[in-house]
């Protein structure tokens, strides 16, 4: 079977540059979550990660309707991550097989402070579906309260990432979870 590009299925293609490329230095900003309870979400992102509250206020217009909204940032930034119930106020988790977004990804500065976002993790109790190993970088996956796909990683120093005929990712390797716990508290 091959794809719409004539790649045979499951085949790698290098990295192509565009011919107009985009500015190189680009960050992405903040994501806007919609969520079926503020007040869940607060005591996850803030009480068990740690985000500081930048923003909280209920019953705000928007959308042709009213809602709570939470601004959540690491290290005084306007938002790292947005949430909003205007649309979402106790609705269920978006089901799988729908089109959307698959997962947000926090990067974390050290394999230290991953090692510290583990640890609030275990003391929550919260539940982590993965430890994956990327080569290129260290990922744990997750849920957050609303079944959004969370992935908390740390990345490698590019002089370190795995070569390959297609580039650094090269597949997956096994992930020290003890060693990451050996890290030293931050």
């Amino acid at each position: 079977m091959t794809t719409q590009t004539g790649r045979p299925q499951g085949d790698v293609a290098p990295m192509q540059t565009a011919p107009d490329p985009i500015d190189p230095n680009l960050t992405i900003g903040h994501v806007h979550l919609r969520t079926a309870d503020i007040d869940r979400v607060l005591d996850f992102y803030v009480g068990v990660l740690g985000f500081n509250v930048i923003f909280e206020a209920r019953d705000v217009p928007g959308w042709g309707t009213t809602g709570d909204i939470l601004f959540v940032s690491a290290g005084g930034y306007h938002h790292h991550l947005g949430f909003n119930t205007w649309k979402s106020k106790d609705g269920p988790p978006q089901p799988d097989g729908v089109t959307g977004l698959h997962h947000v990804a926090l990067r974390y500065s050290s394999r230290a402070h991953l090692a510290d976002a583990l640890r609030r993790l275990q003391r929550a109790d919260w539940p982590v579906r993965a430890f994956i190993d990327h080569g290129t970088h260290e990922a744990i996956y997750l849920d957050d309260p609303d079944g959004n796909d969370l992935e908390l990683y740390w990345d490698r120093p590019a002089g370190e990432w795995p070569r390959g005929e297609h580039g650094p990712f090269g597949g997956e390797r096994d992930f020290d979870v003890e060693g990451l716990l050996a890290e030293p508290p931050v």
